[in-house]
């Protein structure tokens, strides 16, 4: 076997400057690119990096082009099996930015690379995601417009040591294009089979020389995205229409995907040769999008605080003037208040009740520029600075401030989070003779990096507290109260890294890697984290790798000092609850043991097989990944009205409002296991060339230690059966003269609702596409997602609950079949 790897960051630099641009190999520079360029794993026939000392997938750019969906979330879940990312149709924030999960650990135990460089996190934090996503603050790849990229490489393995924190479930790198000349200009329309969804995308990209010794390379995207409903009318809300209301819509809560608006994504790839063995890269994105989803019913009968009195049930009428003794409104019925000019029901606002709009404006900008060479010393090194900004405007509508009474607004501005990130690195590699089958590369290195995360406060009428509250009404906006003064703020923090890396072939057939790395943090000190990874050809066929690291990952500043408040469904009570999320060192939070954030720590372990059956490869790992003092928000526990006092005169002005309350803790360990096998084959004697593709994943989850004050046994059922243990994708690719015919298929197995208390079963997908070429230039393809159209099992409670006919945590979306007609010129 040709023995190749990639250990670290080092490691992306002597690939990157073995590539620079020069007109000789920028004739062909996708080939190039596919078959030089190494980044985090060595680039081989097929789908995965067989020689490498740990498990990576290679994915194309053209298996995310050849798909229905645009969300490069989606795109890659439907590639790579230990991917997984849901709809998030009523998750608050989490709707914007949907988090997704690597080999069953949380959105922030992935580490993100754009062309090798850390990508910035997003501004939201998942207070909503089934348990295993629940308070992450991950980053938000689906900015990236698919067209953009030439390759993505998925690292298997825990990398802490190599990238610093997040890198516990793996890595993800994503390649953009980076040709100095030709491009292509796609148009694609689809609708789901019940006629909703409609989406179309027209995107780009163009590559051009920059100078006589560089290049250019520009990518776009734009389209937008029509929602999807597929709910039941509640029961309750279908009472109300049989007793004569009107007024009551139908479906009165809508479940299924978001609107999305104005969604544009771009990204610029360039570099230019300096002389003398320099290069100057730069490379960056801009996006922006408008979401625009659903809440949850507001029955008018029986919505505690602002049509129903919290305490009694009974109708909660508003006594405008209470200090003329006229009239009390003791006793008054909703209909004796729309007759009285004193007394006030929010019946008169919305009589069939109301369901909240939610959603937020969202930008995402980066940039990195850089440059790399070699010393004359014989040392190559990369220096380069970053700066990454994601910032969530939301908004609120069709809701009320009920404790304004009649002058509340019916639309609020909640605020707005933001992340932002600086980073700057300065790497060194080298090769020295030392008496093995190989030069000894040694690489070394530093890192700073500073986050800041954000709060802006909404509009005063989005928190305050009206004239009404102390009549019982609910203060601030109902569904997303806005944050407040003491909620906004700033918060940063910096870090400094260091690490060394070496790797050699030992002996012919024998390759060791060892990397360390130390990070200080300027809030909790310092971590220190190492990787031991080797390869050993046991005959030309078959190969034994393995890896053992340690790693970790810091609580973010925003997991650190975010408030919140969520409106969620409680299945015990069958009924609406707020739910509040406080800093862990506010008081209150101390009370029941908050304190302040430590950084999670993990152990990885791998054992893998490569090995060659005829013409089939075939990759076999095994993965142990102990977390522990996992970061995540604790139980709810129950407010006192001292509590609530004290968290209102402290200026959470929306603590009025809350049932129950949470905080971040480190505070249970868990352990993940699982296989990944892998499997490729082509054959010509199929058409004039088919490609197969088997992947298959296992995971599992356990809870090893925490402690029941904060950690209950539903979170715990969500962490270890929120995902489904195993998922397979097997994939056919044939070209047969002008024609080019696509088929996968995808199983996916069963997965726990918490908000339903469902196990649902699971299901296998097919999907499909045909494409005909009508000159080397331009095509046109119709293609199937969820051919068949297959739907999750309904859950049997939505009539009675919320009207969610199928989960929302559906791995595999709840919406069926969508078809979809693209068209591409390629010039």
């Amino acid at each position: 076997m040709n023995k190749t790897t990639i250990l670290s960051t080092p490691s992306l630099l002597a690939a990157a400057l073995a590539a620079v641009v020069s007109p000789a190999n920028a004739q062909d520079s996708d080939n190039r690119v596919m078959e030089e360029v190494i980044t985090i794993g060595t680039r081989v026939e097929g789908r995965t990096a067989t020689d490498s000392a740990v498990p990576i997938d290679i994915i194309s750019g053209e298996d995310f082009t050849k798909q229905g969906d645009s969300d490069l979330n989606s795109l890659l879940r439907n590639v790579v099996p230990s991917y997984n990312v849901n709809t998030q149709p009523i998750s608050d924030a989490a709707s914007l930015v949907r988090p997704a999960n690597l080999r069953g650990l949380a959105p922030d135990h992935t580490l993100v690379l754009v062309n090798g460089k850390r990508r910035h996190r997003a501004a939201v934090i998942a207070w909503l995601g089934n348990g295993v996503s629940d308070g992450a603050q991950g980053p938000d790849i689906s900015q990236i417009p698919a067209i953009a990229l030439q390759q993505v490489e998925v690292l298997r393995d825990g990398a802490a040591a190599q990238y610093g924190s997040d890198a516990i479930a793996g890595v993800i790198n994503f390649e953009l294009k980076d040709s100095p000349d030709g491009g292509a200009v796609e148009v694609k329309a689809g609708e789901f089979y019940e006629g909703d969804g409609r989406q179309y995308r027209v995107s780009g990209n163009y590559g051009m020389p920059f100078t006589s010794q560089g290049f250019a390379n520009v990518s776009f995207e734009f389209g937008a995205q029509d929602d999807t409903n597929r709910s039941v009318q509640r029961n309750d809300a279908a009472a109300l229409i049989a007793a004569g209301n009107t007024a009551v819509e139908d479906p009165a809560q809508v479940w299924g995907r978001p609107e999305i608006s104005d969604d544009f994504k771009s990204v610029v790839n360039m570099g230019v040769e300096l002389g003398g063995s320099r290069e100057f890269y730069a490379f960056g994105n801009y996006g922006s999008k408008h979401v625009d989803g659903g809440f949850y019913f507001r029955n008018p009968e029986t919505r505690s605080a602002v049509f129903a009195d919290a305490s009694t049930g009974e109708p909660l009428i508003g006594d405008l003037d209470p200090g003329n003794g006229l009239d009390s409104c003791a006793g008054f019925s909703h209909a004796d208040a729309l007759a009285s000019n004193e007394c006030f029901s929010f019946q008169e606002i919305f009589p069939g009740g109301f369901t909240p709009r939610f959603g937020g404006d969202v930008t995402d900008l980066a940039g990195v520029a850089g440059v790399r060479g070699e010393a004359a010393n014989g040392w190559a090194y990369d220096v380069s600075a970053s700066l990454g900004y994601n910032d969530v405007d939301f908004f609120i509508y069709n809701t009320v401030n009920a404790s304004l009474g009649p002058q509340t607004p019916t639309s609020f501005n909640p605020g707005a989070y933001t992340q932002l990130e600086k980073n700057f690195n300065v790497d060194f590699v080298k090769g020295f003779e030392v008496g093995l089958a190989s030069e000894l590369s040694v690489a070394t290195g530093f890192e700073w990096r500073d986050e800041t995360f954000e709060i802006t406060t909404g509009d005063q009428a989005s928190y305050e507290i009206g004239p009404l509250a102390s009549q019982g009404f609910s203060a601030a906006a109902n569904g997303f109260p806005g944050f407040g003064p003491l909620a906004g703020g700033q918060w940063s923090r910096s870090n400094y890294a260091t690490y060394v890396d070496l790797e050699a072939d030992v002996t012919e057939g024998w390759l060791l890697g060892l990397a360390l790395r130390v990070e200080d943090f300027e809030d909790f000190g310092t971590t220190t984290n190492g990787k031991l990874a080797t390869n050993i050809d046991i005959t030309d066929s078959l190969a034994l790798r393995g890896s053992w690291s340690t790693g970790f990952r810091a609580p973010t500043p925003g997991q650190s000092n975010a408030f919140n408040v969520s409106t969620e469904f409680d299945l015990a009570l069958n009924d609406l609850v707020n739910n509040g999320t406080i800093p862990p060192t506010n008081p209150v939070a101390q009370l029941r043991g908050g304190e302040a954030l430590d950084p999670e720590e993990s152990t990885n372990w791998t054992l893998g097989a490569v090995f060659t059956l005829g013409a089939v490869d075939i990759t076999v790992d095994y993965f142990n990944i102990e977390v522990k003092d996992r970061i995540a928000p604790s139980q709810l526990y129950s407010l006192t009205q001292a509590e609530v006092d004290s968290l209102v005169a402290s200026g959470v002005t929306s603590a009025a409002n809350l049932q129950n309350f949470r905080f971040f803790t480190n505070d249970f360990d868990t352990t993940t296991t699982g296989v990944d096998i892998v499997a490729t084959y082509s054959t010509d004697s199929i058409g004039d060339n088919t490609d197969f593709s088997l992947a298959y994943n296992q995971t599992h989850t356990e809870v090893d230690k925490f402690s029941p004050e904060t950690i209950d046994a539903t979170r715990i059922r969500e962490l270890e059966e929120g995902l489904p243990e195993t998922r397979w994708t097997l994939s056919s690719n044939t070209a047969l003269g002008s024609w080019g015919f696509l088929g996968r298929v995808s199983s996916y197995d069963d997965w726990f609702d918490s908000e339903d208390g469902q196990l649902y079963g699971g299901e296998v997908l097919v999907d499909a596409e045909v494409s005909f070429s009508f000159t080397d230039q331009a095509s046109v393809i119709l293609g199937a997602q969820n051919l068949l159209d297959q739907y999750p099992e309904e859950n049997p409670g939505a009539r009675d609950g919320v009207g969610n006919r199928y989960s929302q945590f559906s791995p595999f979306g709840f919406e069926g079949g969508f078809y979809y007609l693209r068209t591409r010129y390629e010039f």
